[in-house]
């Protein structure tokens, strides 16, 4: 990657990022030049730190997902026993995924620095559903591939439950890392 930007410059680049965000989860065909006014910038100073508008919804992926990955190291996993680490880094994971919802929703062909964020994210969450294995919450001989899969799959529907836009306690990030993880260590039968 080329040299740090300087600070005005990297406010530019987060401003054009945050409200790209917001006018493409409204319009996904939404122009530079929107995305551009919704920043307050120019559209020259778009185009000077995103050639096109390619380049911009990778750099939207690659930041999205370096947040969620910031996101997990802030909750500390190795830090406490896996059922408390489980829960923190959902409710942080889900607090990134309600901020970036367009961004981490739609498919945006990896490039290598995507790939990279996200294959950490991958790591980290194996090796925490290991430890969650290894404590006891996860049955012995369960498929953590399988799991992890499972796991993302609660992230993303737990934000896109029907009804929940019209309730604001419904997007509680506490409530939902706690009905994810339930639903993920426990599955929706009977309590034995």
């Amino acid at each position: 990657m080329g040299r740090p930007l300087r600070a005005d410059a990297e406010r530019s680049v987060r401003a054009i990022l945050e409200a790209a965000e917001r006018v493409l989860a409204d319009d996904a065909g939404a122009s530079m030049e929107q995305i551009a006014e919704a920043a307050g910038l120019t559209r020259i100073t778009v185009h000077r730190r995103f050639a096109n508008r390619q380049a911009l919804l990778e750099a939207l992926a690659v930041s999205a997902k370096q947040q969620l990955l910031d996101a997990i190291g802030e909750a500390r996993p190795d830090s406490a026993p896996a059922l408390v680490a489980l829960y923190r880094v959902t409710a942080n994971v889900l607090r990134v995924k309600n901020t970036w919802r367009f961004t981490l929703s739609h498919a945006t062909p990896h490039t290598s620095a995507a790939a990279a964020v996200w294959e950490e994210i991958d790591t980290y969450t194996v090796e925490l559903l290991a430890r969650a294995q290894h404590e006891g919450l996860l049955a012995p001989d369960a498929d953590l591939d399988w799991t992890r899969q499972v796991y993302y799959a609660l992230l993303s529907e737990a934000l896109d439950r029907p009804g929940a836009n019209q309730d604001p306690a419904a997007q509680d990030p506490d409530a939902l890392a706690a009905l994810v993880i339930d639903t993920l260590l426990h599955g929706a039968g009977p309590r034995g």
